[in-house]
């Protein structure tokens, strides 16, 4: 079987995993936080910018997408971008079969087979930031004497600049594009004149202005987004072995161990073959610039996350492509692929088979074990949101049937996300410890003074509100226990408060 056939059938196996995943799962945590952007449409939010809200609103027709809905579209998504790797390593001159198997790489890879699968910034990232790879390869390669080389560095540097909207380390890429342009076009190779033409230097210069009003909106606002991630979130931050393991660590879960060893062995060949040719130094540049802030971060922060440095990997899948059999044999190649289909296989099943859930430990006096079991986020919500519309309407009153004026209150964003992006009618307040965006939306002066407060809470958190509501007193108390595979994964508690008469 040709390495082009294997791709073919890998993605579609792939995406008809996906399809049925999209059937039966709800959305992470995350997710839903991006999912209820599409209620408050904003140029930026406190953890990305604002592109990832836009598109949620565009899938869910103005409102909140469903879950089904969403997850059709990352699947046709997640399964397109192993594509476009393909692409991109064909138009950096990499043969058919070792461009498909650059594809392959990406499409079993657990960072980008499982992590793509959700409606998040990094399903918009990916794609960008291939494309813009394609782009500029094909634009460097056919001159800007051509028509089609012109369009090419046009749409590279627009592309570079509107991945800026969908995540932040986007403005990585338009630096390491913009540095390898320059390198180039003092290389005085025949791709020079190309690099110092007008039309790169415009589309990057496009996409930055595309980028302009998201700067000025947090400008603005006093910066709320760098200071929540780079303040607010990140108590105790500073270089440490914990931090440095848990990098290391989190690469060889997220990318797999073998295919995390041939990162090392591909970026150590970039860096011999850098000066090589223009390819080389653009994928030298848009590798080693992003990474090393995106690495100094991790290593920094103590929230950091192993996908954070997956972006600057994409360069290494093209010039792993171009090298091919000179810088890894075909045995080891399999074998990293094997490796990297076995995880994405076991997270998969650890997702979607239930009795999957007898596999964590048992939680103390059976509260569910939602901090161990991170598939438990993905389930039960639906069970939730009719508890809520229940609890809501019995608490109506003549003038509000519906129960609108309650509002509904979580104890952390991961709570109060899920909750938003479910119930878009109702409102919502946030209690998490550092502010959030909920904070803005209905700030925590307006739900504490409200007549009735559901306060809703999983075992990860502590169960009640009072602590937040001094002036209200509890009436009512429910529990709903949620069960995968026989097993009690989650509880959550659902308390309705009511304001204290006055004497």
């Amino acid at each position: 079987m040709t390495e082009t056939r294997a791709l073919a059938l890998v993605s579609f196996a792939l995406l008809v995993v996906r399809l049925y995943a999209a059937s039966v799962v709800g959305f992470g945590d995350s997710e839903a936080l991006y999912a209820s952007w599409a209620l408050h449409p904003q140029l930026s939010y406190l953890d990305h910018p604002g592109l990832v809200g836009l598109v949620a609103r565009v899938i869910g027709e103005g409102a909140p997408p469903t879950p089904l809905r969403a997850h059709v579209v990352t699947a046709v998504t997640a399964t397109l971008v192993p594509w476009l790797a393909y692409g991109a390593a064909r138009a950096a001159d990499a043969p058919p079969r070792r461009a498909a198997a650059a594809g392959l790489v990406l499409a079993l890879a657990p960072v980008t087979a499982v992590g793509l699968f959700g409606l998040t910034p990094d399903l918009l990232l990916a794609p960008l930031w291939l494309g813009s790879l394609a782009l500029a390869s094909v634009g460097l390669r056919e001159g800007d004497g051509s028509l089609r080389g012109a369009a090419s560095l046009l749409g590279a540097g627009l592309l570079a600049g509107i991945s800026a909207s969908a995540k932040a380390p986007g403005i990585l890429l338009v630096l390491g594009l913009a540095g390898g342009l320059v390198w180039i076009a003092r290389a005085g190779v025949k791709e020079s004149a190309a690099a110092r033409s007008t039309w790169p230097w415009a589309g990057l210069a496009a996409g930055l202005i595309a980028f302009v009003p998201t700067v000025l909106y947090e400008a603005r606002l006093g910066w709320p987004m760098i200071r929540h991630r780079l303040v607010d979130t990140q108590g105790g931050a500073g270089l440490s072995l914990r931090n440095a393991g848990a990098v290391l660590g989190g690469q060889l879960l997220y990318v797999s161990p073998v295919l995390a060893v041939l990162v090392v062995v591909v970026a150590r060949d970039l860096w011999t073959k850098r000066r090589d040719d223009a390819t080389s130094r653009l994928l030298f540049a848009v590798f080693a610039l992003p990474l090393v802030p995106l690495l100094a971060l991790s290593l920094w922060s103590q929230v950091a996350e192993p996908h954070w440095l997956a972006p600057a990997w994409l360069a290494l899948v093209v010039h792993g492509a171009r090298r091919g059999p000179e810088l890894v044999s075909r045995r080891v190649t399999v074998a990293a692929l094997a490796t990297a289909a076995l995880f994405t296989t076991l997270a998969h099943v650890y997702v979607l088979v239930p009795a999957s859930a007898r596999l964590v430990p048992a939680a103390p006096a059976e509260t569910g074990s939602a901090r161990m079991d991170i598939a438990s986020e993905l389930y039960g919500w639906p069970e939730v949101f009719a508890a809520v519309r229940d609890e809501t309407r019995a608490t109506a009153t003549p003038f509000d049937p519906e129960g609108r004026e309650v509002v509904v209150v979580g104890p952390h964003w991961t709570i109060c996300g899920q909750l938003h992006a479910g119930l878009p009618g109702i409102r919502i307040g946030c209690a998490t410890e550092v502010p959030d965006d909920f904070d803005r939306w209905l700030p925590r002066a307006s739900w504490r003074a409200a007549e009735h407060v559901l306060f809703v809470t999983d075992a990860r958190f502590p169960e009640g509100g009072g602590g937040q509501l001094p002036d209200h007193v509890l009436v009512g108390r429910r529990e709903i226990t949620i069960r995968r595979g026989g097993r009690v994964t989650r509880t959550f508690t659902l308390s309705l408060f009511a304001r204290r008469q006055s004497a």
